[in-house]
């Protein structure tokens, strides 16, 4: 399909496989937030998905340090060098005009791939059963991964790195807002030695993610609670859905405590599935609910390649129906970060793009379905607890902190399904720890223990 004129000097996103960056008949224009063009994205046919996936299974083997090898040389790439005509602040301001994330949200994570890469093997490693050794293997479940990829957080396609250590071939659907991050992943792969057929990058519509799923062995998929739905009891698939991760405060506040509430909301503009979205409290939740709308309210509004940038921007039609998503959740509770900002909850930069203003609900029960939303910028709700009500209120967590000194509860709150991950006190910078588990080990869904005996 001809380019028209006005996105002929645009950059490409290429479809990218066997080493080859190829041109698609389907292509859209993506835009930045400010609402310019900033590449035009080739789009993969569900036929060349098909044959891509067909062609790696019959990519060579690899061993294992040469894989790890390959790996930490291609995070010093994507950190430090110029991919496909790209420096690295290129990518970052790229990467931050598209996805609407603060542009120092990508700048940290230039260093975060280029640390965890060479640390690859040891976080592989410690995935392994320990019973894995003389009467078991520890094998792959399939060769080629497809993995349906998000928009949300740059850091999120370390996972698929993973895979990568683990002994698949990669095929990635980039999330529509962010073909940048697994572009130059891609590229800087190729760049440190991967062979062409281990590695594929496959820009799609989202019915090009249900032929993907569909072509490959495994498949990763982040995706809303309805992808979650779609695919529960596919045990091909594993979906990393909304995160709705929770504080429990149950004890005294002070200010050192209020700053790690407002980092753990607040902290990458509020996009992580691991920012907080609710804090229950054993105190006056009122009263924690104000003073966390005072702070958060303090956040302030810049335009998203900006240094100072900590909130996320949107086009503005966008942020109004995030808002509005918002408000109908809220069913009359209201925003006490309101009368901060003169009611106005968007802070209109231009007249494409709103940053969004986090937001503090104070409700008067943890059963409102109001703790169920999340939303891709600082917004939490803010609710009462009593030792009594136990551990039923923080299930279905992704992270849970616990600030409390009673141990039996951090038990139990160990031993409860749909826990994923429990932080007891301020554990600070947590999420960048490449060891801790993000929604259990990935090696648990790609590999499986098998007997092996020998004479």
């Amino acid at each position: 399909m001809p380019s028209s004129p006005s996105t002929t000097a645009l950059p490409a996103i290429p479809v990218l496989r066997g080493g080859e960056r190829r041109t698609s008949r389907d292509t859209r224009v993506l835009h930045g937030v400010d609402g310019a063009p900033l590449a035009t994205v080739h789009e993969a046919p569900a036929l060349v998905t098909r044959l891509t996936a067909r062609a790696m299974r019959e990519a060579p083997r690899t061993t294992r340090e040469e894989r790890l090898t390959v790996l930490a040389a291609a995070g010093r790439l994507f950190a430090e060098a110029t991919l496909a005509g790209q420096s690295p602040e290129e990518y970052c301001r790229a990467q931050a005009l598209a996805s609407g994330v603060p542009v120092r949200v990508a700048r940290r994570t230039l260093a975060r791939v280029r640390g965890d890469s060479a640390l690859l093997g040891e976080v592989v490693g410690r995935q392994a059963p320990i019973g894995t050794g003389r009467t078991a293997r520890w094998a792959r479940r399939g060769r080629v991964l497809g993995v349906i990829a998000p928009s949300n957080h740059p850091g999120t396609h370390g996972a698929w790195l993973q895979a990568l250590a683990l002994g698949y071939r990669v095929a990635v659907r980039p999330g529509a807002r962010d073909p940048f991050t697994p572009l130059r992943l891609v590229e800087a792969l190729l760049a440190a030695g991967l062979h062409p057929d281990w590695i594929s990058l496959l820009p799609g519509a989202h019915d090009s993610a249900d032929a993907l799923v569909g072509a490959t062995d495994l498949a990763l998929v982040y995706g809303s609670e309805s992808t979650v739905a779609r695919h529960r009891g596919n045990d091909r698939v594993l979906v990393r859905g909304p995160g709705r991760s929770k504080i429990l405060l149950d004890g005294p506040v002070d200010d050192e405590t209020l700053d790690h509430l407002v980092t753990e909301i607040a902290a990458d503009g509020g996009v992580r599935c691991t920012n907080t979205t609710a804090v229950l409290t054993s105190g006056d939740h009122r009263a924690l609910a104000e003073a966390l709308a005072e702070r958060l309210a303090r956040l302030p509004a810049h335009p998203v390649t900006e240094d100072a940038a900590v909130l996320p921007v949107r086009p503005l039609k966008e942020a109004r129906a995030l808002r509005d998503t918002l408000d109908r959740a809220a069913q009359g509770a209201r925003d006490l970060t309101a009368r901060h900002h003169a009611g106005e909850p968007l802070a209109v930069l231009d007249e494409h793009a709103a940053a969004l203003r986090p937001a503090v609900l104070c409700v008067d029960g943890w059963d409102h379905p109001g703790l169920r939303t999340e939303l891709p910028f600082p917004c939490v709700w803010v609710a009462p607890w009593r030792p009594s009500d136990g551990v039923a209120p923080l299930a279905d967590s992704l992270a849970l902190t616990l600030l409390t000194d009673d141990a039996e509860l951090v038990g139990e709150a160990m031993d409860t399904p749909g826990i994923r991950t429990v932080l007891h006190g301020r554990v600070r910078d947590w999420w960048t720890d490449p060891h801790l588990p993000h929604d259990g080990y990935l090696g648990q869904f790609l590999k499986e223990a098998r007997g092996f005996a020998a004479p």
